[in-house]
């Protein structure tokens, strides 16, 4: 079986790429940071069959010691794990970049950054006991420093200066990773302006069209990209 990870996944695009995954017979620890929401979920998504199975899993990536609680429960029921989705995110403070504090950055960069971090040291050995291991951290295209400067794309026009450059910085996270663990499949995705909880449902796409490229490179293979930033039409440019 397949074993995979999501964190953050009890909704919005983390649940909707369990779902998909779960179709395709993944086996998903489902990482939610609220335990009864997470058991509700896994309920849910176990309700409309696949065939693969949803199993809660309690990991606050902000924690060191959740985090390291999560990594000892797939070791103990499986022992291994193919597929690492660092989903998990948040929006941050909403305010002019002049405005921005230093505790605002931190605040934000424990999740976006620090969480993705923590999340795979602590389950490198398991998803290297694999045989086709994958990582897809979901970025943004406001992570993009081609994009943010393209007067011709919306992007350009968001001043969120926390969470782009905490983006940014998870692009970075992906190529290093991705250079120093080359029989990993380690890529970054762009889902696009997706309405969710982190933008109050202002996105133009629905989970159903941002959790594509997710999904996508979740079921690469061990011949699959590496050390790559995707969207739903392909490349994105750093």
């Amino acid at each position: 079986m397949t074993t995979t990870l999501i964190t953050g996944a009890n909704k919005g695009l983390g649940f909707e790429t369990a779902r998909r995954l779960i179709a395709a017979g993944h086996t998903v620890y489902l990482g939610a940071r609220d335990e009864l929401r997470g058991k509700e979920a896994v309920e849910s998504l176990n309700a409309r069959g696949g065939a693969g199975e949803a199993r809660p899993l309690l990991i606050d990536v902000t924690d060191d010691d959740s985090v390291q609680a999560a990594a000892a429960v797939v070791r103990e029921q499986v022992g291994h794990l193919d597929v690492l989705v660092n989903n998990a995110g948040i929006a941050g403070p909403r305010k002019p970049v002049g405005e921005v504090t230093g505790s605002d950055t931190r605040t934000v960069y424990e999740t976006n950054v620090f969480g993705a971090v923590r999340v795979t040291h602590a389950f490198l050995p398991l998803l290297e006991a694999g045989d086709a291991p994958v990582v897809v951290n979901v970025g943004s295209g406001l992570g993009s420093l081609a994009v943010t400067t393209d007067p011709t794309r919306f992007e350009s026009k968001i001043p969120a200066l926390v969470y782009c450059s905490s983006k940014a910085a998870l692009n970075m996270l992906t190529v290093q990773y991705a250079k120093a663990y080359p029989k990993i499949r380690i890529n970054v995705v762009d889902p696009g302006y997706t309405a969710t909880d982190l933008n109050g449902h202002n996105g133009v796409q629905t989970v159903e069209q941002g959790a594509e490229v997710i999904v996508r490179l979740a079921m690469v293979g061990a011949d699959g990209p590496t050390g790559g930033y995707f969207d739903a039409a392909g490349p994105v440019p750093w």
